[in-house]
């Protein structure tokens, strides 16, 4: 007999009601100013609570951007999925799972930026930022697949693949040179990238 799943206590919706209210200040505001141009206290009061209170679920401005980018690369990252079954071969199928992310990085450049930065050079051990590596490794996954099922490659070789093809995505859209450039410019960019290492 399966056992149902028991429903959350006060504390634990208080809890999930104090995540969602800074998720979405956090987000509203990062959107409209850029991270760099807002503080946790402004967070904390649109969300209204405490600053202390703010750093019982993040202890920075950046664990904060992890915190809202990570819920949009997930979906981006399935929107890409989705994208990639149509696709006729390898290149067209990776091009069509990273497009997404891409376009989710770029709403906010600086945002985009600084959530890479995030990812590479934050604390692996706190939580938002193990989410972020994991979400990488689903990224990874997913291209791994599209070219053992497209390419033909071994696992081994497509997993290999599936490592450097995210390091590409991430590091146009991390450079300085490409602050300027728009979206179809940075997937010009991997596309050409991507091709020259997939075998022929």
């Amino acid at each position: 007999m399966p056992v149902a799943s028991q429903p959350l206590g006060r504390r634990e919706r208080s809890k999930q009601a104090k995540l969602e209210r800074i998720t979405a200040a956090a987000s509203e505001l990062f959107a409209q100013h850029g991270v760099d141009e807002v503080t946790t206290q402004q967070i904390a009061d649109a969300a209204d609570i405490g600053s202390g209170t703010l750093f019982l679920y993040a202890k920075t401005k950046g664990e904060l951007l992890l915190l809202v980018q990570n819920a949009l690369y997930s979906t981006a990252l399935e929107r890409g999925r989705t994208a990639a079954v149509g696709a006729s071969n390898a290149l067209d199928g990776v091009m069509a799972l990273v497009a997404p992310i891409v376009e989710c990085n770029r709403v906010q450049v600086d945002n985009g930026r600084t959530y890479l930065r995030e990812m590479v050079f934050g604390d692996p051990s706190e939580p938002h930022h193990a989410e972020a590596l994991s979400i990488v490794g689903q990224t990874e996954e997913a291209v791994a697949g599209i070219l053992t099922e497209r390419a033909q490659l071994t696992v081994a070789d497509a997993s290999t693949l599936a490592r450097v093809i995210p390091a590409i995505m991430f590091l146009d859209l991390a450079a300085s040179v490409n602050v300027g450039s728009s979206i179809e410019e940075i997937l010009a960019s991997i596309r050409i990238q991507v091709a020259a290492i997939l075998p022929c």
